[in-house]
């Protein structure tokens, strides 16, 4: 298959923190982990641990931070349409608490591709699957293009901007800019998915709402950063492979429980077969 992210990547630094801190305290950082994450970059890296064609297409600024980025999403063996920002990369800090709740500080405004950015874009046309986590419509409309388009639902606002319908938007309940039903969409996608932690999820279509059970694991849940964008390109990938949207979320589900167990997600994602 041939797949593609647009999106953003961020200079992430996550670490695990006895509690969040209260005004006038220090908290100290104990072996803290620094990946390149972000909505758009552990959707790809997800995407990466397969056999596909993968096209990520991002921003990337001109700092050591985005160094660093760019080091890392280019490591993994796929193709990289990175437009250059001059201006810092967006830094990430995220603290992940005993009862394994991520709080995400983002420090300055996160990097996305534009449509006058001069990228392949015209790849986005023979795309089996596109997930999209950027900001700009202009490229929404491209991605629309593949043959499967998945959206997170933190970006709806662009897709009404866009004037498309998605396949799939995938979010999660507990995110108040993400929990919303179907009919809030003016044309509404073909299956709204919505995680729910232990719950599992739902997937609503015009014909109803159904649920999905959550994964079990046996070992301790340590951090959920990561569990939700690992979650959504897992069901993207899957419903590509010609999955159905009840199969491919419960298999989707089995990817997010994974990173569950540990701080950092990118030492956790399951290969996609």
């Amino acid at each position: 298959m041939r797949i593609a992210v647009v999106g953003h990547a961020e200079h992430v630094t996550i670490a695990a923190v006895p509690a969040l801190p209260a005004p006038g305290d220090i908290v100290h950082l104990d072996h803290p982990a620094v990946i390149a994450g972000g909505g758009g970059a552990l959707a790809f890296f997800q995407f990466a641990r397969s056999d596909a064609d993968v096209h990520f297409f991002t921003a990337i600024g001109i700092d050591d931070a985005a160094l660093l980025v760019y080091h890392e999403i280019s490591n993994v063996g796929a193709t990289i349409h990175a437009a250059l920002r001059m201006e810092p990369h967006t830094r990430d800090l995220v603290l992940v608490t005993p009862d394994a709740e991520r709080t995400i500080m983002v420090i300055g405004r996160p990097l996305h591709p534009a449509i006058d950015d001069r990228l392949s874009w015209d790849i986005l046309a023979s795309c089996d699957a596109a997930y999209f986590t950027g900001e700009d419509p202009e490229t929404l409309r491209l991605a629309r293009n593949a043959k499967l388009l998945a959206v997170t639902a933190r970006r709806s606002h662009v897709v009404a901007e866009a004037g498309i319908r998605p396949d799939i938007v995938v979010g999660s309940v507990r995110d108040p800019r993400e929990n919303r039903r179907i009919s809030d969409y003016t044309d509404p996608p073909r299956a709204l998915v919505l995680t729910d932690g232990r719950n599992g999820g739902t997937i609503e279509t015009a014909d109803g709402t159904t649920s999905f059970p959550a994964h079990k694991i046996e070992t301790p849940i340590i951090g959920a950063y990561g569990a939700g964008d690992t979650f959504a390109a897992a069901l993207t990938w899957y419903l590509a492979a010609g999955q159905s949207p009840e199969g491919a979320c419960a298999t989707a589900s089995r990817h997010a429980a994974a990173v569950l167990t540990g701080i950092n997600p990118l030492e956790n994602q399951l290969p996609l077969t």
